[in-house]
């Protein structure tokens, strides 16, 4: 034995050391297992183009997986080629990526938003609100640091979001009272765990090493913390963790069942009816890029597509007299 380190454990230390999440580090993971157990445990510096090829092509014909899949399964195998095994294999840049479909995003009406909105209460509601109201994705709502809501401008600042960038968008007027009223709770809460020893949160980064008390004070802690402290995969530390994702999108089921509305609406559509209704109502795009965080206008321009106007504001020759 030389203890050099497992593959997988070099896999999770290049994800680690790049801040990527814990998510990302458990999808890479799997990825690699699954095109280790494909090729019958084969060290994967013994594999080339034509056995990757072969694994992605299983997924796509056998397994029937997405275009999104498939393109996740290579993420994972360019990360380990590049980063772990330092294997320079010029036909990594040769395959060819998976195309998604090009379909338009679900989005409902105000009525039918507001709809689905009436059926939530608690954090649920100011959670989906946030969804909603600011345009946030679900985890980057789950994610947010009471720091990072500013009451006084109206305003909440969104860290390290899709592509690491930060960003920052409105707060809804209707939600600054509730919200408010939600925090005095939280912060009992937390101050219930640094008297049990407890109340310290998860810090990106090296934030935890340079500033050591930190991940105990006020404005780092989750504004929608977990109803319970668990074990933290990485650290083993035990915290509170902020909610999880799951519990809203099974409200969201919930509701939207409630509501008898038959589009696949879930969570994340909550985002693009923020984005179709502010162009909607007059909004100019490129703000309202700037509120979605995108790096390029052209991907904000697909919400002028779904706008409410019926048929591309087509007027059809059998309404004509």
């Amino acid at each position: 034995m030389d203890g050099k380190p497992k593959l997988l454990d070099q896999l999770r230390e290049q994800i680690r050391v790049r801040h990527y999440s814990i998510r990302t580090e458990h999808v890479y993971a799997k990825w690699v297992r699954d095109f280790i157990r494909f090729h019958a445990l084969r060290h994967p510096a013994e594999l080339g183009a034509a056995e990757v090829e072969q694994f992605l092509s299983y997924l796509a014909v056998q397994q029937n997986v997405s275009a999104s899949t498939q393109n996740q399964a290579l993420s994972a195998l360019l990360f380990l080629y590049k980063h772990v095994l330092h294997i320079d294999l010029p036909w990594l840049d040769d395959i060819v990526r998976a195309k998604r479909p090009a379909r338009l995003p679900v989005v409902l009406s105000r009525e039918e938003t507001q709809q689905v909105l009436q059926h939530f209460e608690g954090q649920m509601a100011l959670i989906t609100g946030l969804l909603y109201g600011a345009g946030l994705r679900l985890m980057e709502a789950l994610r947010l640091r009471v720091k990072d809501v500013d009451f006084a401008l109206r305003e909440i600042l969104v860290r390290d979001g899709k592509g690491m960038k930060d960003r920052v968008t409105v707060l809804p007027q209707s939600l600054v009272l509730p919200l408010q009223q939600h925090l005095l709770w939280v912060r009992a809460q937390h101050e219930l765990d640094l008297q049990s020893g407890f109340g310290s949160v998860y810090l990106p980064f090296a934030l935890a090493r340079k500033y050591p008390g930190a991940a105990r004070e006020w404005g780092w802690q989750y504004v929608f913390p977990a109803s319970g402290i668990s074990r933290d995969p990485r650290s083993d530390q035990r915290r509170r963790h902020h909610l999880d994702e799951k519990r809203v999108q099974r409200a969201f089921k919930a509701a939207l069942r409630k509501t008898g509305i038959t589009k696949p609406a879930t969570p994340h559509t909550l985002r693009h009816c923020f984005a179709t209704h502010l162009l909607e109502a007059g909004q100019d795009i490129r703000t309202v890029q700037e509120l979605l965080g995108h790096a390029d206008v052209k991907t904000t321009m697909i919400y002028t597509h779904v706008l409410n106007r019926g048929g591309l504001a087509v007027l059809s020759p059998l309404d004509r007299h």
